[in-house]
């Protein structure tokens, strides 16, 4: 969080008050950044160029016995998908007028305003995030007024029952990453296999292990999704009292910016987070929030005016499985 203030500003009428709001912004700054959960889910990238590629390459074979002082066979790969994100610029301003000074308002008023404008960047970013999962079988969204893309980077949805391969050109086998199924122990189950099946281009496993469930702050679905992760022993809910194959695997994160169903049909997202950090999800920032405050010349009020640079998307779909009950 970078402040600046036009030269002079300290010899007006506000000047006493500049840096408790400065340092109340900073505080809350801190204070939502910890209540985040982008970094939880996303890659956390800071760049210093317009814009960020991510790829990858298809694969080189497997190695191959040979005699005895044989020469090496040459394997051969070839440039994969790719997908651009480019950082994009949000601004806000407010304003505080000289009257709050003259009532002894600055101080407390200025807090508030202040603590807003950080809360409305923070609010903006989690937003932004949630979105793309709120909107994971759709390549677009719409936020803040605009249309954004959201595919992944084979220029498909993120999540969908297949995936075009770079080497054929046709749907990838075991690419199903999407279903509509509730939140179940079993369920849990299938979709866990289903994403250790994720293979790359050429049809090699990749080692995909998801270990994060993602879920909306809807009580019935954290009710099942803890049942069924945390339980030392027995099938959660049956008489069943063989081991619990799930019981401490999962992180369980619970994002209240995501849509909600009823009842027990709440969308439910599982993520592999080390790839996911690696090669699925990024959140680039070019720009920290960056505070200006002046003096506007012609109603004597204090403007205090926030920018900032980012964007969010996914780069390879493998990184996550999503289930949206209808």
């Amino acid at each position: 969080m970078l402040f600046s203030k036009a030269s002079g500003l300290n010899d007006s009428v506000y000047g006493k008050s500049l840096y408790p709001i400065r340092k109340w912004m900073e505080e809350r700054n801190e204070f939502w950044e910890a209540r985040s959960k982008l970094a939880d889910i996303f890659g956390m990238d800071d760049i210093d160029t317009w814009c960020a590629k991510y790829g990858g390459m298809t694969s080189l074979g497997d190695m191959e016995p040979v005699g005895e002082g044989a020469a090496y066979p040459r394997g051969s790969m070839q440039e994969g998908y790719s997908k651009v994100l480019e950082p994009y610029e949000w601004k806000l301003s407010s304003e505080l007028t000289q009257a709050m000074v003259e009532d002894n308002l600055l101080l407390s008023k200025g807090k508030l305003h202040g603590g807003n404008m950080v809360k409305s960047y923070h609010r903006i970013r989690e937003k932004f995030g949630a979105a793309i999962f709120n909107n994971i079988t759709a390549t677009t969204f719409d936020l803040g007024g605009r249309t954004w893309d959201n595919t992944c980077w084979d220029g498909g949805a993120i999540a969908a029952t297949s995936h075009t391969s770079k080497v054929t050109g046709s749907a990838l086998a075991n690419s199903d990453n999407y279903d509509t199924v509730v939140f179940s122990y079993d369920n849990l189950c299938a979709a866990e296999e289903k994403m250790q099946k994720f293979t790359d281009e050429d049809g090699n496993l990749v080692g995909i292990q998801p270990d994060t469930i993602i879920i909306p702050n809807n009580a019935p679905i954290k009710k099942l999704v803890m049942d069924s992760v945390l339980t030392e022993s027995g099938r959660p809910g049956t008489t069943d009292h063989s081991t619990n194959i799930h019981a401490g695997r999962w992180n369980v994160v619970i994002w209240d910016m995501l849509s909600k169903g009823t009842a027990t049909n709440d969308p439910w997202y599982l993520v592999d987070s080390e790839y996911a950090k690696e090669m699925g999800l990024f959140f680039l920032d070019r720009t920290p929030l960056q505070v200006k405050q002046y003096v506007d010349e012609n109603t004597d009020n204090l403007i205090s005016k926030a920018r900032a640079r980012f964007i969010a998307g996914c780069a390879d779909w493998r990184c996550l499985y999503a289930s949206v009950p209808a």
